[in-house]
Parts: structure tokens; sequence; C-alpha cells
């Protein structure tokens, strides 16, 4: 599995135009790994919204935590917008960076 470990803001979701948390981490694997395991309790656990659907890296934690910050200050349609341009089927990123298919879970198509 690839490690990415720099600061970086991303963005979680319970499926296709399901329900969206914004975070932000310094190891993303890590993160992605605790959000899909229920390691801790909280909004990702809540809404099950266990699909990376959206991520950017930053050089510094600052810069991550200011993007982070802005994100979750926009209305829903703009977070949406932002993913559906480089992710339009709201495919699992988290697979193409070494994480197993969540089991009966699918963005792409819709469900």
């Amino acid at each position: 599995m690839k490690r990415v470990i720099e600061p970086c803001t991303y963005l979680m979701a319970s499926g296709f135009r399901g329900t969206i948390y914004t975070g932000v981490t310094s190891d993303l694997m890590a993160r992605i790994a605790q959000h899909r395991d229920g390691t801790f309790d909280g909004f990702t656990k809540r809404y099950t919204a266990h699909l990376l659907v959206h991520f950017e890296m930053f050089g510094t934690m600052d810069q991550a935590i200011t993007r982070e910050k802005q994100i979750k200050n926009w209305r829903r349609q703009w977070k949406i917008n932002l993913i559906e341009e480089a992710n339009p089927r709201w495919r699992d990123l988290a697979c193409e960076l070494g994480f197993a298919p969540l089991s009966g879970r699918s963005a792409g198509d819709g469900s």
C-alpha cells in the first residue's frame, strides 16, 4: 500500500452525492483506515461516510487547515462541484491508494 504522508484536505462521502465530510490530516492513509474501521466515534461513523472522493495535498499543515476551513464554509453544491471536477462518478479514491473496495458499497453507480 502506497503511503501518503503529507498535509492534506480530504472529502469522504456516504455514496454518490450522499453525505459529505471534510477533514484534514498529515497521514491520509492512516486517516482513511480510521474512518473505514470506525475506530473513533464521529460524523463519518454516524453517517457511514467511508468513501474517499477527493483530496488535495499541501506543503504545510497550515495550508491544509486553511483549505479545510474554506471548504467547510462552502455550500453543499460547491463541494459537489469540486468532487465532480475530477471524480464525476464519485469512485472511492482509496482503492487507487491500495485499499480494498468496501464490500456492498458503491459510489459510481448512484447507489
